[in-house]
């Protein structure tokens, strides 16, 4: 909706209640342009505006300009504002993978939300995420023997080892029997990364349970290869593994695909590369999320529990783990069909009852909504799967993004060298935000 003010189109937005308005002298002194130039802004949907209650003035919304300040001024090259774009501020590389924006998250202009839910598989996802042409019909891609017997693998894991530590020993060891994985083509990285996605699904099971490998690698997709190496016995574990996945693929720059795309501008090889992104994955701020909201249910333990818990770790200020997303503020678009599939399996399940007690306690007390890794974990919980899947979903799904951005920082060609600002010992500030 708009108005016409001295010649000048204004629109209108909704804003949060929580937003901090300015006047349009303030605006236009905190970008440091003259009110024309904000009236601008304003019309090509850059910057907020509000109308005063009572006044034919309007009101502008801080963050927007603030925003859009860092973005002029990082380009300009200044440095403390460069150094802010790193910290959930303002995009520092172009890309056409993936957009989290006011309508959810899109792979290459398509709703992620509905390529999951309308049952395209991951394999259709990565073509799309790949080429940029998601394809008429789910492709089928071939079945994969194992690369090394998988109980050599078993041998050298020690017990209790993590389905995401598994895959990562797992991911050089494929490396150096690939003499040809220096500098490639794009299409034989293509055919390369289909190979190696192929390959972590179906040895995730490969610490526990090394005879699974084989027959896993053997089956028709991703999904059905994970529904087979964790031998759950739910029958639509397969469709529902895929919605997971499908939501896990790709989402802009987080920290694993950044770390994908630095090693990558390096010249660094595919294995190489998801070998980085996976040690970045498992941090707990990133896809080890997933462990600690593993934790916290296992701390309830039972659903009338989750009050108690929840307030005891609030008044002790512990953070309550899978809740709250910075790209989000009005909730995690990924987690409701994740979570409609845990409901929908079993959901007289205890650890699901458990799971939705502490969803409930969380929403009472007016904290924010859930992230994936609440989905994931319910989930994973549903379909019986072992502690460590819904992590390992997690980074399954996301190699394929990973793979994308890896191609698109070779075609780009350059050196991601970002530079540092000196400060003097301990004047570096600390942060504790969750990045999935």
């Amino acid at each position: 909706m708009s108005r016409r003010k001295g010649g000048r189109s204004q629109s209108r937005f909704v804003h949060r209640p929580e937003d901090e308005l300015v006047t349009a002298v303030e605006a236009a002194a905190l970008l440091g342009v003259k009110r024309a130039t904000l009236y601008t802004y304003v019309s090509r949907g850059l910057v907020r505006c509000v109308p005063e209650p009572g006044s034919k003035e309007n009101r502008y919304v801080r963050s927007d300009l603030e925003r859009l300040k860092v973005r002029h001024d990082a380009r300009a090259g200044h440095a403390a504002v460069a150094s802010g774009a790193l910290r959930w501020g303002e995009p520092v590389i172009d890309s056409s993978v993936s957009q989290v924006g006011a309508e959810g998250l899109a792979y290459r202009g398509h709703s992620a939300v509905e390529l999951a839910t309308s049952g395209r598989s991951l394999e259709s996802v990565a073509e799309l995420l790949w080429s940029g042409t998601l394809p008429k019909e789910d492709p089928r891609w071939a079945s994969e023997e194992p690369a090394l017997p998988p109980s050599e693998l078993a041998r050298l894991l020690p017990r209790g080892t993590t389905p995401v530590a598994a895959l990562s020993a797992l991911v050089p060891l494929l490396a150096a029997r690939d003499a040809g994985r220096f500098a490639a083509p794009p299409e034989q990285e293509k055919t390369r990364a289909r190979r190696l996605l192929r390959q972590l699904a179906g040895w995730v099971s490969v610490a526990q349970a090394p005879g699974r490998v084989v027959r896993a690698l053997r089956a028709p997709t991703v999904a059905e290869s994970l529904a087979i190496a964790w031998d759950t016995q739910v029958k639509r574990a397969p469709e529902l593994l895929n919605r997971a996945l499908v939501l896990c693929a790709d989402h802009e720059l987080n920290v694993s695909t950044f770390t994908a795309r630095v090693t990558a501008s390096s010249g660094a090889d595919l294995y190489a590369c998801v070998s980085a992104a996976l040690a970045a994955l498992s941090g707990p701020r990133h896809g080890g999320a997933c462990d600690r909201v593993e934790a916290l249910l296992s701390e309830v333990g039972k659903p009338e529990r989750a009050t108690a818990v929840v307030h005891e770790r609030l008044r002790r200020g512990d953070a309550v783990p899978g809740f709250g997303h910075q790209l989000y503020p009005d909730g995690d678009p990924r987690s409701p069909p994740i979570m409609d599939a845990a409901r929908e399996v079993k959901p007289e399940a205890q650890s699901v009852r458990v799971a939705r007690a502490v969803l409930d306690a969380m929403r009472k007390a007016g904290h924010p909504e859930p992230t994936i890794d609440q989905g994931l974990v319910m989930l994973a919980e549903a379909l019986g799967l072992p502690p460590g899947a819904a992590a390992t979903l997690f980074a399954v799904g996301r190699m394929t993004g990973w793979v994308a951005h890896i191609l698109e920082q070779r075609e780009q060609g350059h050196l991601l060298r970002p530079r540092a600002r000196y400060v003097a010992s301990g004047a570096a500030t600390r942060a504790s935000i969750p990045n999935s």
